[in-house]
């Protein structure tokens, strides 16, 4: 099946194009913009630097002597993802589809490339953590270093304090990075620290831009087997639904019309759930007492057929998993007692389990629960940008761990955990893990990336299964337009600058001008077509000469036959994992998701695809990368310009910000208040613990600070129009 995948999916992208990708230049110690400039690439093996790598109306030049040194404490967040190879990833030497073997500390191929581009050496002095602690490394021997990762809120707040170098001072010399900031004026906001100067301090990276990032994801062959075909469902075998818990969020009566996408894909259309003929399915549930998981199918089915008046036919799965899916947090429930309640038929065993993470000892992975429970009910800020900050349709920052309908969603997760709902290895981290449940037939659905999860339909399932990506879920969402809320689709999990960048070190370079500039040429270059390129796919080896195939309107390079073949005997087929770890790409900088899009799955690519036809024709709605009309549906920026002064007063409050820790070592009370409800006296219900939050844990001065740096970023933004 795996060899079948990527035969077909190499015929499909090997679309044979003329193009003059990059032809290589000789050796400068001038890095320059030209208006006239052609995109440009050198060899892997080469030695010349690049001085054409971009067009520019400004043209702007960054002198620096051929060789010039860059001490980089910059990578991802492992040893396994900087740019050199560490033992483990290159063992006794490991050889790559360019034909070089390569060995523990020499750089990775993007790294050897761009020293050969730009005549720049680098000196690998990453530390293999996280963003944030690798910055904590260095802070007190920035010295040490010319450039290194920081989380945004870290660098911004030393740039303040004069410890990173404010890259805007150098824009007018940096003219794709410029352009770029030109054209995308919210990036801009984003990514500015001090709104009085214009400040930035960091290079963003954008692991895609402008496109949803987390999706749901479902097996979706167990919801036909459960739900489609004529008669009644039937089944040797099946278990008792646990006690209700759960209880309705969509209405009861009455009747609510949601706009979805025809089956075919060819355009929009409206249908109806109409609570008055079909009732709520929870509430029906709920009230029928004693339940095994054949009746539960059985008045899932029924349900379908009234509440929609025949509109899914005999498939009564596309509710959740066709292209015209119109699925909500309460069918989800009902579906997911089906299948819980199922296993026997589903996977021959005694036990299915229903939601779940991907990994259980990883306080990064575990939080998209609570993001999960945004989306499902309709709760803005769980999925922001930075901390848990959105904007409202008053145009002011709100925070939403201050907000009771956070908790009183919190309260819904935690009746699913009570119903048994949720995976006991996200319940219990000490009774098993979740690795191995897609492989295994045990898990249902989790909430995650679609490239990195639909590989395992190559890898680990069976013929006939299917992990696909799902449509979004309808939940009401108060945008401002209506008092009473709208039931649409929105998602929050956006793509746009990352929390995490590279920042320059001022005491690092001091006062040498050779590495001021090469650290500044470097990140201009990554903004070029041309560094776009290197920085997604590789170098030119790991790339089909003179072959395109269209991504989002534009043409980008077919990776290689031995690339395609490498990224599966490596890392499984995933994209991301192969990138980082062997060729040293995507660990900054603006990321093409084109090299990824042809390492996805065709299951991967079908869901994706209903997912991207239906916010193309609007009927998923999405944070906007721009000052919106209503700005209740502006991205919230990535980046606050508060002062120094504000946040030292931040960094003091402490509670607020262990208790909704986020980082892989982290402590969330979000997730706790998912799987125990209210332990804390103080916190007895949703109103009380966001006034909690509110009052004793400093929320509202945090808000404050927060809410003055906005009305300076706008302001702001205003002068940049």
């Amino acid at each position: 099946m795996k060899k079948k995948f990527k035969s077909l999916l190499a015929m499909i992208l090997a679309v044979a194009m003329a193009a003059a990708l990059l032809s290589g230049c000789g050796p400068s110690i001038q890095y320059e913009q030209d208006s006239s400039s052609s995109q440009n690439s050198g060899s892997n093996t080469g030695g010349g630097s690049s001085n054409d790598t971009g067009s520019s109306s400004s043209g702007g030049s960054l002198e620096y002597a051929a060789g010039t040194t860059l001490r980089m404490a910059t990578g991802y967040n492992s040893t396994k993802t900087g740019i050199s190879f560490d033992s483990e990833t290159a063992g006794q030497g490991v050889t790559l589809a360019d034909g070089v073997t390569y060995h523990t500390g020499e750089l990775k191929p993007t790294w050897v490339e761009v020293q050969n581009r730009l005549n720049i050496v680098f000196e690998d002095k990453y530390q293999g953590n996280s963003a944030s602690k690798e910055f904590d490394f260095w802070k007190e021997r920035l010295g040490d270093v010319d450039m290194v990762s920081g989380t945004a809120t870290k660098l911004t707040e030393n740039g303040e304090a004069g410890n990173v170098v404010n890259i805007a001072e150098y824009l007018d010399q940096m003219p794709n990075f410029k352009a770029y900031l030109d054209a995308n004026p919210i990036v801009r906001m984003s990514i500015t620290g001090n709104t009085d100067t214009g400040a930035i301090y960091f290079s963003p990276y954008f692991d895609g831009v402008g496109d949803i990032e987390r999706m749901p994801l479902m097996r979706t062959d167990w919801v036909e087997k459960l739900l489609n075909g004529e008669g009644e469902f039937t089944a040797s075998a099946s278990k008792s639904l646990a006690a209700p818990a759960y209880q309705p969020y969509m209405p009861t009566s009455g009747s609510v019309s949601i706009d979805v996408v025809k089956l075919d894909g060819s355009g929009v259309e409206s249908i109806t759930k109409d609570y008055d003929k079909g009732g709520n399915i929870i509430d029906k549930m709920n009230a029928a007492g004693s339940l095994d998981g054949v009746a539960a199918v059985n008045m899932l089915r029924t349900y379908i057929d009234e509440t929609y008046d025949g509109y899914y036919g005999t498939d009564r799965a596309n509710l959740y998993i066709g292209q015209n899916a119109a699925w909500d947090a309460d069918e989800l429930v009902a579906l997911l007692r089906c299948v819980v309640a199922n296993p026997q038929t589903l996977n021959g065993t005694d036990s299915i389990q229903g939601l779940f993470s991907r990994e259980d000892d990883n306080n990064q992975r575990r939080v998209d629960m609570f993001r999960f429970a945004g989306t499902l009910f309709g709760v803005r800020g769980l999925e922001s940008r930075q901390d848990y900050l959105y904007i409202g349709s008053d145009g002011q920052m709100h925070d939403s761990r201050q907000e009771a309908a956070t908790y009183e969603a919190m309260e819904r997760m935690h009746a699913m955990v009570q119903e048994g709902l949720l995976s006991k290895a996200f319940v219990d981290m000490s009774s098993e893990s979740s690795a191995t449940y897609l492989e295994n037939d045990l898990g249902f659905m989790h909430y995650d990336y679609n490239q990195t999860q639909t590989i395992y339909n190559a890898t680990k399932l069976q013929e006939g299964e299917k992990y696909m990506a799902v449509m979004v879920p309808v939940a009401r969402w108060y945008d401002g337009s209506n008092d009473d809320g709208v039931y649409m689709r929105f998602t929050e999990s956006w793509r746009s600058v990352k929390t995490d960048g590279w920042g320059i070190s001022k005491t690092g370079v001091g006062s040498n001008t050779d590495k001021l500039n090469a650290c500044l040429a470097l990140i201009d270059f990554a903004y070029s077509e041309e560094g776009q390129i290197l920085m997604s796919y590789g170098p030119d080896a790991f790339i089909k000469s003179g072959e395109t195939f269209t991504f989002n309107g534009e043409k980008k390079p077919v990776i290689a036959d031995a690339t395609r073949d490498e990224l599966w005997d490596k890392a499984s087929g995933n994209y991301t994992n192969y990138a980082r770890n062997y060729l040293g790409s995507t660990l900054s900088f603006l990321k093409s998701q084109a090299f990824e899009y042809q390492c996805t799955h065709e299951v991967g690519q079908e869901g994706a695809g209903h997912i991207s036809t239906a916010i193309g024709l609007g009927t998923i709605k999405h944070p906007e990368m721009d000052m919106t009309s209503n700005p209740w549906y502006t991205i919230v920026p990535t980046v606050l310009p508060t002062t120094t002064v504000e946040n030292s007063t931040v960094s003091g409050y402490t509670e607020l910000t262990d208790r909704f820790n986020q980082q892989k070592d982290g402590d969330n009370m979000l997730l706790n208040i998912i799987i125990s409800g209210y332990t804390d006296s103080a916190m007895r219900d949703a109103a009380s613990t966001a006034e909690n939050v509110a009052q004793t844990w400093s929320g509202r001065q945090y808000l404050a600070i927060k809410e003055g740096a906005w009305e300076r970023d706008t302001a702001f933004y205003s002068t940049l129009k």
